[in-house]
């Protein structure tokens, strides 16, 4: 995931002028194509990312060599449906945001590396890229989605198109983007989408950006509309939390106990935050997230 623990990003004022209302429409499409269509890649998370041997992975394996597991007649993984159990885990977290079929159909053309391994080196440092890209565009979608932010739609979707029009580049062009300053021209824009949507919980509102929670108590507690960007979350209470509202993007929810939480309309909350974490049937989502599998009754 890239990096957002940047807290002191400031935020941009309204745009231009009025923009029309959220369009459903344009945004379940665009949401469509930033899923994964792991039968359209060619396994590229499975060997461009370097593994180190962890409570998430249980190898090591180099950036650019095929993950054991990775079936040698096709793309598929041979342990899928027992990642987790094999040690595996960080398999089960990980998600391209649509960047691999990107990669695999439109920037290569569907030249896959083993047969074409002319291409392997560099379609292995594309596609980091393009799933930074990718990423960044879902979030961007996500602010689109939310009515508050209205007064910056327009400029959301200015963004979204200068992002998009990057992700159709040749390989060279690709490699020459700065993704670090691109996350930095559209932070500001996110945080201002958060912050127009938090502005309508009654109260004042909990600022954790970027904090230690670590192992935190928070059993219970009103985070409502809080901003928990780029918190370290990881092994934190958080049974019975209300989270309505609440800003989550970067926030690292590894092992969170979510069990009971209220987490329905939290901003910019990922599915793969959630597989990292652990919940119940008590934990509340909204549409399109769902619970994870190995979540407890």
């Amino acid at each position: 995931m890239p990096d957002q623990r940047d807290p002191a990003v400031p935020g941009t004022g309204p745009g231009p002028g009025p923009a029309p209302g959220p369009d459903p429409g344009l945004v379940d499409v665009r949401a469509h194509a930033l899923r994964a269509d792991c039968a359209n890649c060619f396994a590229l998370c499975c060997v461009a990312p370097a593994f180190a041997a962890s409570a998430d992975f249980a190898i090591d394996k180099p950036a650019g060599r095929a993950c054991p597991n990775l079936r040698k007649d096709d793309f598929g993984c041979g342990v899928h449906t027992r990642l987790r159990t094999i040690g595996f885990a960080g398999c089960t977290v990980y998600d391209c945001f649509g960047a691999g079929q990107q990669v695999a159909q439109v920037t290569y053309a569907g030249q896959d590396w083993r047969r074409a391994p002319r291409t392997a080196k560099q379609m292995f440092e594309v596609f980091p890229i393009m799933r930074d890209l990718h990423e960044l565009l879902w979030y961007l979608n996500e602010a689109r989605s939310l009515p508050a932010a209205r007064p910056i739609h327009a400029d959301l979707d200015a963004a979204y198109a200068d992002t998009e029009r990057l992700t159709a580049g040749e390989p060279a062009a690709l490699l020459r983007i700065d993704i670090g300053a691109l996350r930095h021209r559209l932070n500001p824009l996110l945080l201002r989408a958060s912050e127009l949507t938090r502005a309508a919980v009654p109260g004042k509102k909990k600022d954790h950006r970027g904090a230690d929670l670590i192992g935190a108590r928070l059993q219970g507690a009103n985070l409502r509309g809080a901003s928990l960007r780029g918190a370290y979350l990881i092994g934190a209470d958080l049974r019975d939390a209300d989270l309505r509202t609440a800003d989550l993007i970067g926030a690292d929810l590894r092992d969170a106990d979510l069990r009971g939480a209220d987490l329905t309309d939290a901003i910019y909350l990922t599915q793969a935050q959630l597989h990292a974490a652990k919940g119940d049937s008590r934990t509340r989502l909204a549409a399109p997230l769902t619970r994870p599998t190995h979540w407890t009754a």
